[in-house]
């Protein structure tokens, strides 16, 4: 609340002394151009998901421009960041869609969407390959926002306190996940509970929540949440998270053409960074992390809750034409890795 009346009663400021400025005679100066960007994560897993790409930005920038990084809800509640985006109250944004509620057609598809990647380089290939840059770019434009850029993070695993060896003991778990990764797993009897992400490890520790279903074994370990869960599950509901960097379309066209291309620079250097952190961190603490035991639901078991997602992509697909488009080319990508074969898919 400090740093959100620091940044009211500073934006406050502003206001007056672009109002005096009218007035005063004109400075024919180069000033530097300055951006406000709020990500998802708080500041332990900022560190890796973003804040080296901005840190390298603002260096090469060289006094051009400077984008002024915050963490998971330290402006505006993670649900707002579209909206003070949209309103120039924020610049720019790291976030999946779901979390951020933006109103647009392919909103259910941002972070997790049950089983629409294996592996995190599915979600580059798809945006890249398959014509999602393409839409995204076309449902945004339609709100005044600008869709940077996708990348894959991490799969979604849950990390429990109690062991889940079978769907059966899913039921009645408070869990802490995203917002349509919530609406698919409540048919298995699972909770969904929406709490800032700051509050989780308290809510976890005082039994508010029963786990998380939001991230894989290297973000457990590195925002603290390894310290209150006991268990890991193997089995996850989508290889890897589908998150963006956004812009407010209109300070985003203002930007000399050479600051855009340096901005894509930083943000591919992220994804970059995601892709081998998040893949190594996964297998090394699966085998050596000695804080979480792992545990398991038989395969035979779990094609039951994959056979559920297909049903799920169905019934999204109904909802309108171009929900269809997006799921249809998840059905036509997992056709061909299938057909591929190893080492894109196994069995």
């Amino acid at each position: 609340m400090t740093t959100r009346r620091s940044f009211l009663k500073k934006a406050g400021i502003a206001g007056v002394t672009g109002a005096t400025a009218l007035s005063a005679p004109a400075v024919h100066a180069q000033s530097v151009i300055k951006w406000r960007m709020q990500t998802y994560a708080g500041p332990a897993l900022a560190a890796h998901v973003v804040k080296p790409a901005i840190d390298a930005f603002n260096q090469a920038a060289q006094g051009q421009m400077e984008i002024e990084l915050f963490f998971a809800d330290q402006l505006v509640p993670t649900s707002e960041l579209f909206r003070a985006m949209q309103r120039g109250t924020l610049d720019a944004v790291q976030s999946d869609d779901d979390s951020m509620a933006s109103p647009t057609e392919v909103t259910v598809f941002g972070g997790y969407f049950p089983f629409a990647s294996r592996y995190s380089l599915d979600v580059p290939v798809l945006f890249n390959q398959y014509g999602l840059n393409e839409i995204w770019d076309e449902e945004y434009s339609k709100v005044g926002v600008k869709h940077l850029s996708a990348g894959a993070w991490d799969p979604c695993h849950f990390a429990t306190k109690e062991p889940i060896r079978s769907l059966a003991d899913l039921r009645g778990l408070r869990v802490f996940t995203f917002p349509t990764a919530g609406r698919f797993l409540s048919q298995f009897g699972v909770v969904p509970v929406t709490l800032p992400w700051e509050d989780i490890e308290v809510a976890v520790q005082t039994g508010e929540l029963d786990g998380i279903a939001w991230s894989g074994i290297t973000e457990d370990y590195t925002v603290g949440w390894a310290d209150v869960t006991d268990y890991f599950l193997t089995n996850n509901i989508s290889g890897a998270w589908a998150g963006s960097f956004f812009a407010n379309m209109e300070r985003y066209n203002e930007l000399p053409e050479h600051l855009q291309t340096m901005l894509k620079m930083a943000m591919d250097s992220s994804h970059y960074y995601r892709q081998w952190w998040y893949w190594g961190g996964e297998a090394d603490l699966r085998v050596n992390g000695p804080k979480m035991q792992l545990t398991s639901i038989p395969d035979e078991e779990w094609a039951t809750v994959e056979a559920a997602a297909r049903v799920f992509w169905d019934e999204i697909a109904a909802e309108s034409e171009t929900k269809a488009k997006v799921v249809q080319i998840f059905k036509d990508y997992n056709d061909v890795m299938d057909k591929a074969g190893r080492p894109y898919r196994y069995g």
